[in-house]
Order: C-alpha cells, then sequence, then structure tokens
C-alpha cells in the first residue's frame, strides 16, 4: 500500500510541474516572448494545454470568472501541496502504525 502512496505522490510531482510550465509558457506568449508560430511552441502549447484542461475545467465551473485573470492553475496547485504535504503522509503515517486490539 506504501508502494501505491508513492506512485501518487510521484504523478502529482509531475502534474505540479507540468502545471509550472505551462504557467510560464503562458505567460511568455501573453507577453510576445515567444510566438505561438513557431511549430516547437505551438505544439508543446497545445500538449500541455490538452494535459491540464480536464482538470481546470471543473474548477472553472466553480469559481467565479475574473476576466483574463485565470486562478485554476493556483487552486490546482494548492490541491496538489495539500494531497502530497498533508493527506498523503498521513495515510502513510496511519498504514505503518503499529495496530493494537
Amino acid at each position: 500500500m506504501l508502494v501505491l502512496l508513492q506512485i501518487v505522490q510521484v504523478l502529482l510531482n509531475v502534474l505540479w510541474w507540468i502545471i509550472v510550465i505551462q504557467a510560464v509558457l503562458s505567460w511568455l506568449i501573453a507577453f510576445n516572448v515567444i510566438n505561438t508560430s513557431n511549430d516547437f511552441v505551438r505544439s508543446l502549447w497545445e500538449g500541455l494545454r490538452k494535459l491540464t484542461e480536464p482538470i481546470y475545467r471543473p474548477i472553472r465551473r466553480i469559481m467565479p470568472d475574473f476576466g483574463a485573470l485565470d486562478l485554476s492553475p493556483l487552486v490546482v496547485l494548492l490541491i496538489i501541496f495539500i494531497l502530497s504535504d498533508i493527506v498523503i503522509p498521513s495515510i502513510a503515517q496511519s498504514l505503518m502504525a503499529p495496530t493494537v486490539y
């Protein structure tokens, strides 16, 4: 069971990095530092968007519309932090604790 928790921890870490990379890329595109007419940039942007859009969509439905400001990546990062630093260690600790009958 602990191995499964470690796998979930690694997957959450990978997802965290994907979201951070997408956020930085969106800022670079918004400030016209890089251009989406470049094939590599466009394919990277589309790939990251397709990975994260199913995660953002339910959060965007719940959160109010702030116009051009999208806070859904921040909410997802907060959820990932709570899961990886609070929930998973608590579950692991409860699994490792000896049971007394």
